[in-house]
């Protein structure tokens, strides 16, 4: 008789959720959504209100639930409608307009909106900016640089050209502007591919070197009439035109940060260069022993990356403010990491996180005034997000989720940055 053969053991179904396909845009939602949660925590136990009815807590253990959820709420709700906008007011302003024709307490109904949506075009380009960088293993932290010179560039062609037509003067300040950034961008890249200097040390020192240099252009050759260090407003030709009347400011900066975005994709992932660019990232010698030229790719790289960092301070100059002064970023450079991070160097990630990022500065603003609630918390939810990206293991430990098709006792290294 034939013997017959022994059932393996069925093993025992993990307890942990699986996910698969998307499970690469699960861990940054649930890393915000964790981010809300501990800053929720902040918010309380900084309340003055909460401290003090939780000293009574077992006289009247409710009021102090009640207080911790008012404080908690109010200041989400105040960071909710100083972003997005209150739902009841645009309700009212499109009544009104659909009524009486008037849009004026619509465009105030939308303003916070907006706003948010003029925040977030620069975080957007920025993150872009880093983002290709990691794509290639490079890390390229001047971004802020990057910003400064192309939106010194993109208002000296703004303000020094007059007479222009607007299409071709517009273009010509926008084009200044990626190719300050671009130019910035590639004297990190040629020495790191030329002498093997590190990226991350060189565009420091390039982005002191743009703030400086702002510094004298602003205190002199660039230095409007009077006596602050800021620059002539551009003419009217160069600006970046307005969807809404003032005081929106919302204009087509966003949208051309969209086009970039899907532009970078298709260059990314269906051309033969974007190939070359991930390959480099991921395996250097590889790309190296099958003809790519990993010299040309980097340069190209770090092109690309103050081009678009560039681009972020035109649009900034262009659209929003007119000019450029000391101080004239918001630190958007250096966010751009956190940006790449987080969206995961995918162009459709960073332009999520540039929105998330926009979304919660603008209502910041408004939790501050309303709430009273130090603007601060924002950066410490920020920081927070970007701690669970990346360190997704401790997401992955806080929701049992268990990672598809990868061996969790394993140490997984790769080279690059963010991929």
């Amino acid at each position: 008789m034939e013997e017959k053969t022994k059932k393996e053991p069925t093993k025992k179904a993990s307890p942990a959720f699986k996910f698969t396909g998307w499970d690469a845009l699960l861990i940054p939602l649930l890393a915000v959504f964790t981010g809300l949660v501990i800053g929720a925590i902040v918010i309380a136990v900084t309340d003055t209100t909460v401290v003090a009815a939780f000293q009574n807590f077992f006289s009247d253990p409710m009021a102090a639930f009640a207080a911790t959820w008012t404080a908690i709420s109010v200041a989400y709700g105040a960071l909710f409608t100083g972003s997005i906008g209150n739902p009841e007011r645009i309700m009212e302003g499109i009544r009104a307009y659909n009524e009486t024709g008037n849009n004026a307490l619509l465009l105030r109904a939308i303003y916070p909106f907006t706003e948010s949506l003029v925040t977030a075009t620069p975080y957007i380009f920025s993150g872009l900016a880093v983002a290709i960088g990691f794509r290639a293993g490079l890390f390229n932290i001047g971004a802020e640089g990057q910003f400064f010179i192309g939106a010194l560039c993109s208002a000296f062609v703004g303000y020094s050209l007059k007479g222009v037509p607007w299409y071709v003067h517009l273009p010509l300040a926008l084009l200044a502007g990626a190719a300050g950034g671009a130019a910035w961008g590639a004297v990190p890249g040629y020495l790191k591919a030329r002498f093997g200097a590190h990226e991350v040390v060189n565009t420091i020192m390039m982005n002191w070197i743009a703030f400086r240099l702002s510094d004298w252009l602003l205190s002199g050759p660039m230095q409007a009439a009077g006596f602050r260090p800021v620059t002539p407003n551009v003419e009217v030709s160069a600006q970046l035109p307005r969807f809404f009347e003032d005081p929106l400011r919302f204009n087509w900066g966003f949208v051309l940060a969209l086009v970039v975005a899907w532009l970078l994709y298709w260059l990314l992932f269906k051309t033969t260069i974007g190939f070359e660019i991930r390959a480099v990232g991921a395996n250097p010698d590889a790309a190296k022993y099958s003809g790519m030229s990993i010299t040309r790719n980097i340069v190209l790289v770090m092109v690309l990356s103050g081009a678009l960092a560039g681009l972020a301070g035109s649009a900034q100059v262009l659209g929003v403010d007119y000019w450029v002064g000391q101080g004239f970023s918001s630190g958007y450079g250096f966010d751009a990491i956190a940006l790449a991070l987080l969206g995961k160097s995918h162009p459709l990630g960073v332009v999520l996180a540039g929105l998330l990022f926009g979304f919660l500065r603008s209502g910041a603003v408004s939790m501050q005034s309303i709430a009273r609630i130090p603007i601060d918390i924002i950066s410490v939810i920020q920081g927070l997000v970007i701690i669970f990206v990346a360190a997704p293991v401790i997401i992955r430990w806080l929701y049992r989720i268990r990672a598809g098709g990868v061996d969790d006792d394993k140490t997984i290294t790769i080279r690059g940055w963010g991929g």
